[in-house]
């Protein structure tokens, strides 16, 4: 116990034993309420001779007989009442729309927005396997956690060449917006009170003896290690999709090149999301 709960614990006893103090005071030294004699000069006592009196026989008393005594009748035995059941912990509620309305109620956003981006079917799942392939840097088109934007990916031409539309990133805005309304510590609550299961999701996937805490760090790592560029950004397409002109850019791994696609703004919003929750992650398994 710590001293301040120590000291808090004491303070109805010790208001309790000043008050039985102050009774026991009030009794032993408040004056009464009866008003004393004033004090009065007595006349000398006479001398009065005492008369005569007459021999009396005594009385004679006969001693009352004792009372008879009362049996009592002996007490059944008291059968002592049975100990409490230990009542179970109810299980885990792990469903989807349980972690689902977790995650709504730690976002100060509108709870239509968020339970719009989210997806509905295995939410846990999908995180696990995500961020295991983020940590290798690879990504999970197949368990996405959030439903992909409406609008396209917009280029536009200038000069003989293709750059990026500005467009382009603003269709992550409204992704970001709910990102940074989630509250951090609510956030790793949520991530604790799922861990044991989370960390059962992972074994059946990757090294059993590995801590998904150092999973996590390894993807969000991955993520802060993606440089910021200057806008716009040169692509070209070749036939199949767009690519970055940029050697360097093309080069990095596919989540670092998801995250570039969200613009310069956005990213760095995102990043710093994550700085803050992995400072929280690190802190809580330092502890």
């Amino acid at each position: 116990m710590s001293e301040s709960s120590e000291k808090k614990s004491l303070v109805p006893h010790i208001i309790i034993i000043s008050v039985l103090l102050i009774v026991v005071l009030a009794v032993v030294f408040w004056p009464s309420e009866d008003k004393q004699p004033e004090s009065t000069v007595l006349p000398e006592p006479q001398v009065v001779e005492p008369e005569e009196v007459a021999p009396t026989e005594p009385e004679i008393f006969e001693p009352t007989p004792p009372a008879p005594t009362v049996e009592l009748e002996e007490k059944e035995e008291i059968e002592p009442l049975p100990e409490p059941e230990e009542i179970e912990p109810e299980p885990l509620d792990v469903s989807d729309p349980a972690v689902k309305s977790s995650l709504v109620e730690s976002s100060s956003a509108n709870e239509e927005a968020v339970n719009r981006m989210l997806v509905n079917e295995g939410l846990l799942q999908r995180f696990v396997v995500s961020v295991a392939n983020l940590a290798d840097d690879k990504m999970a088109p197949n368990h996405q956690l959030l439903t992909p934007p409406e609008q396209n990916f917009r280029v536009y031409s200038q000069a003989g060449k293709q750059w990026i539309d500005a467009a382009s990133y603003k269709r992550y805005t409204p992704y970001v917006d709910v990102l940074e309304s989630f509250n951090n510590e609510a956030l790793l609550n949520i991530y604790d009170v799922y861990k044991s299961d989370i960390q059962s999701k992972y074994a059946e996937i990757g090294d059993p003896d590995q801590d998904f805490n150092d999973v996590l760090l390894d993807a969000i790592n991955q993520l802060l290690n993606t440089p910021e560029v200057p806008v716009p950004v040169e692509v070209y397409t070749d036939s199949v999709a767009y690519k970055y002109a940029d050697e360097r850019l093309e080069n990095l791994n596919e989540p670092q090149k998801q995250l570039l696609r969200t613009g310069p703004d956005n990213m760095r919003r995102i990043k710093a999301k994550l700085r803050e929750l992995k400072a929280l992650v690190e802190e809580r398994g330092s502890n």
